[in-house]
């Protein structure tokens, strides 16, 4: 599932093909939508916005396009008329004279005016987006120790967008072994020095991640991995999707675990009970 950093990275892919450029052709899978295809006709795209996993493409005529890639969706540009191999559906594509946007398997799409993007059910209810530049680490420091999330399971808490948005699977086990924190912890739990570690690492590893398209482990170790020929799925993280190897800081072996439905990777010895 594409978390935070991705939509982000597919936002910018996005911007650079389409925007300030007139919409030649516009297409909507579902019958409901179908009817706005015409409005945005001739018109012009701003830019692209992101709330954590969701986008919106904000319109010069002052209507928007709302999407969330969900579990499945995905967007890919291409050159205007290249058809990708794909078994995927297609469910939106934007299409200037150059360029194409389109947005496969994703099913929460909506259109709505510049005046109802500020109450959209998901917008007006997620928490600080870990990648905005106004993002700071105490309003990150906050949110741990808000009284809506202090007693919550981390596991839990940080998949929750209303906590902080963009965060996923893999950012999650990631924060937790930086921060230094058992997996079956709660803020409450947490010293106020690992309170300091987790608003820092969430914030720190989210935008990393960005930069570096995906990769959240320490970065000049990263650089003598490459080096010794270690592949992108081998160094890209700290402990995720790493169980059954050791431990990069002390060797100990990595362990994987479920949680409703979803995988979580921590080190017994870095991350003590």
């Amino acid at each position: 599932m594409p978390e935070g950093p991705e939509i982000r990275l597919a936002a910018d892919k996005i911007a650079k093909a389409v925007v300030e450029k007139p919409v030649e052709e516009m297409f909507f899978a579902f019958d409901h939508l179908k009817q706005f295809e015409a409005l945005f006709l001739g018109d012009t795209i701003l830019r692209i916005e992101t709330y954590g996993k969701a986008m919106l493409t904000r319109f010069a005529n002052g209507w928007n396009i709302y999407s969330h890639n969900q579990l499945y969706g995905k967007w890919q540009v291409v050159k205007r008329g290249n058809v990708p191999q794909t078994n995927r559906q297609l469910r939106l594509a934007i299409h200037v004279a150059d360029k194409s946007a389109l947005l496969y398997s994703a099913s929460d799409i909506e259109v709505l005016p510049d005046t109802e993007v500020a109450s959209h059910p998901f917008i007006s209810r997620i928490g600080p987006d870990l990648l905005s530049p106004e993002m700071t680490l105490e309003r990150v420091r906050a949110q741990f120790t808000d009284k809506r999330f202090f007693r919550r399971g981390l596991l839990s808490l940080l998949l929750d967008q209303k906590f902080l948005a963009g965060v996923g699977n893999y950012l999650r086990s990631e924060i937790l072994f930086v921060a230094g924190v058992h997996p079956s912890m709660r803020p409450k739990d947490c010293s106020e020095e690992q309170l300091d570690k987790l608003a820092e690492a969430a914030l720190n590893l989210t935008r990393q991640s960005y930069k570096t398209k995906g990769i959240t482990n320490d970065l000049e170790r990263v650089k003598q991995l490459k080096s010794a020929g270690f592949t992108r799925r081998e160094y890209r993280h700290h402990v995720f999707v790493r169980h059954g190897l050791t431990c990069y800081d002390c060797e100990d072996t990595i362990i994987k675990e479920i949680s409703g439905g979803r995988k979580y990777c921590y080190c017994p010895t870095c991350q003590p009970r």
